[in-house]
């Protein structure tokens, strides 16, 4: 038998959120929060950037609640839609040697 594993999204911590599930601003919250779900950690950086850009003063905040990303993710996010990134980099999401080491390389008795 296989289980299934459900990638949970984050629940907004707004005030509007909390209040009724089913306003507008409370689905706008629950969308933003599966399509974030759904990508990996560069896309989800840029997104919330790209949110908050939208959203003008405040958005970085704004953003923050709803995705439970941090602060400093989402303006690094921000800054790299402002930039254009280069599309040398490929496919990548991360730099090249970044993440965490080979376990045979952490332990070198096993």
């Amino acid at each position: 038998m296989s289980v299934i594993k459900k990638k949970l999204h984050h629940q907004c911590q707004c005030s509007s959120c909390k209040q009724a599930i089913r306003n507008a601003a409370a689905k706008e919250h629950q969308a933003i929060n599966q399509v974030v779900s759904l990508l990996h950690e560069k896309g989800r950086r840029q997104f919330a950037g790209l949110l908050a850009l939208q959203w003008g003063r405040g958005g970085v905040v704004r953003i923050s609640v709803i995705t439970g990303l941090s602060r400093p993710t989402i303006r690094r996010g921000r800054d790299e839609v402002q930039r254009k990134e280069h599309q040398a980099e490929g496919e990548r999401v991360r730099q090249r040697g970044a993440g965490r080491k080979l376990v045979e390389k952490n332990n070198p008795k096993s």
